[in-house]
């Protein structure tokens, strides 16, 4: 009966730090997620509040060494949720998952505050060597659906990265990442619009193409300008 006891009161214990992890999420989702009803739809039918708070109280028993622990509540939690972060990263406040399946994060992530990730989004590392090799995250970063972060660099504080972008290099802070590798678009240093739009963000191929194209019709007047100068000489 003691056993039983010990079980019933470990079971308790992770229930209450998970409901309590949980709940100091939901405000932050209900401003940010035009889907959302109310309060008890996201405690309950999130699967991001749910993979966020367990890795809560996995990355506990990661920081007290008790590794074994930690993983196995990741791995429950990613059973669960499709989610699978590491139990070493590090997530800051008011962390938003939208949808989630499948997202990755690697143990040595660092994520800062209010940040929004999307389905399909990795946040991986690079080569085989000890020590800090995922990316670090700043705070009201928006990561679009299927983009890779791979690599111990940063992005920068209030940017955006678009849907399918690979990001292989550092961010500066109010930027937008776009394409494979991706391509830092900077919006005159001014601070990202804290919105979740992922469609409507700048191309730089596009952009480049359009100044090449302006670039051309500009020498193209110069040589008709100096052709008509020479027949007036002649």
């Amino acid at each position: 009966m003691t056993a039983l006891y010990i079980i019933l009161a470990i079971i308790g214990l992770y229930f209450v730090a998970f409901c309590v992890f949980a709940v100091m999420n939901v405000s932050h989702i209900m401003g940010r997620d035009p889907a959302a009803r109310n309060p008890l739809e996201i405690f309950f039918l999130y699967s991001g509040i749910h993979a966020v708070a367990n890795h809560r109280i996995a990355h506990f028993f990661y920081k007290a060494k008790l590794f074994f622990i930690a993983r196995a509540i990741s791995q429950f939690s990613r059973f669960m949720t499709g989610i699978e972060i590491h139990p070493g990263a590090q997530i800051g406040k008011g962390l938003f998952i939208d949808h989630g399946m499948g997202i990755v994060i690697g143990e040595t992530t660092v994520i800062g505050d209010n940040c929004t990730l999307y389905q399909n989004v990795t946040l991986g590392g690079t080569g085989k060597d000890k020590g800090k090799r995922h990316p670090t995250i700043g705070d009201n970063v928006m990561i679009g659906t299927g983009a890779k972060v791979l690599g111990p660099f940063t992005v920068g504080s209030n940017s955006k990265i678009a849907a399918n972008a690979v990001v292989l290099s550092e961010v500066p802070e109010n930027s937008t990442c776009v394409g494979v590798p991706a391509r830092v678009v900077r919006i005159n240093n001014k601070r990202v619009v804290a919105d979740l739009d992922q469609i409507h963000i700048p191309d730089p191929v596009s952009q480049e193409l359009c100044k090449m194209y302006i670039k051309i019709d500009e020498l193209n007047k110069k040589i008709e300008k100096l052709e008509a100068e020479k027949n007036e000489a002649l």
